[in-house]
């Protein structure tokens, strides 16, 4: 490292100081919460209004004691915090340090599937209420997915729709095609941002709703409605996909009744 490197690092490290002094004065620790919790949350808020930037390093362990006052436990909890979020990353070495992590659409899905994921567990959603969330959001994908799919999203909306047809598939295996599917549909509206919000929409609910009605389903009348589905997507018709995708929420909920109407006593 030059020493221009090494004054231009310094510089560096001295404007993120200040930046986290100033955060300070505006953000005081309450003590009787979970300190760690409130410093990662400081330095998320920082991260998030721009105030420190993306391969930015942030000050060290001990620059962070002095500034929240707290142990170096405390601060190493708080970023274990951040790491988990993917919002930093951790180096070794002597120009090692915390830095700002770049975070990407594909790193946050994990965490927004689990969210909706323990919100669907946690709450009484109704099956009805779950299934028009979810089919309402995919329908907003279809007039882009028509426009620009492209060949390798086909192919691996066929390959999927191939797999459900094999006759030694376990249900498991079935319902993780299905998600599959779904998300290369999904994927080929080529928008991230529809991408992102959809990963709990499609991986969260089609799982529940595979839970449910897979003891009424007959896999031929899936497969069947998946390949209108990709038929009309590959003749770029978004009305066409769109029908298709709105019989599928039909018979999915027709299942679900079925499946209902089975479970309840008979008179007798």
């Amino acid at each position: 490292m030059t020493k221009r490197d090494l004054i231009v690092r310094q510089l560096k490290s001295s404007i993120v100081l200040h930046l986290i002094l100033g955060l300070q004065m505006k953000y005081e620790l309450d003590q009787a919460k979970e300190l760690s919790a409130q410093i990662a949350t400081a330095i998320r808020d920082s991260i998030v209004n721009g105030q420190l930037i993306v391969n930015q390093r942030l000050p060290s362990e001990s620059e962070l004691c002095d500034q929240f006052d707290v142990s170096r436990p405390t601060v190493r909890e708080a970023l274990k915090r951040l790491a988990a979020q993917n919002l930093i990353r951790t180096q070794r070495g002597a120009t090692g340090g915390a830095f700002v992590n770049k975070l990407s659409f594909e790193d946050a899905y994990g965490q927004q599937i689990t969210t909706s994921t323990l919100l669907l567990s946690m709450n009484a959603v109704s099956f009805e209420t779950a299934c028009e969330a979810r089919f309402a959001l995919e329908r907003a994908c279809i007039p882009l997915a028509a426009q620009r799919r492209t060949p390798d999203q086909l192919a691996a909306m066929r390959a999927e729709i191939h797999r459900q047809g094999q006759p030694g598939l376990t249900d498991e295996s079935f319902c993780a095609s299905d998600v599959a599917f779904h998300r290369a549909l999904v994927d080929s509206a080529q928008n991230p941002v529809m991408s992102y919000q959809l990963a709990g929409a499609v991986e969260a609910i089609e799982p529940l709703m595979n839970m449910i009605t897979f003891t009424a389903r007959k896999r031929e009348k899936i497969v069947d409605l998946h390949t209108k589905i990709a038929d009309a997507l590959e003749a770029q018709n978004a009305e066409e996909t769109e029908t298709a995708l709105a019989n599928l929420a039909t018979h999915t909920l027709e299942l679900a009744q079925e499946v209902a109407d089975n479970r309840k006593p008979h008179a007798g």
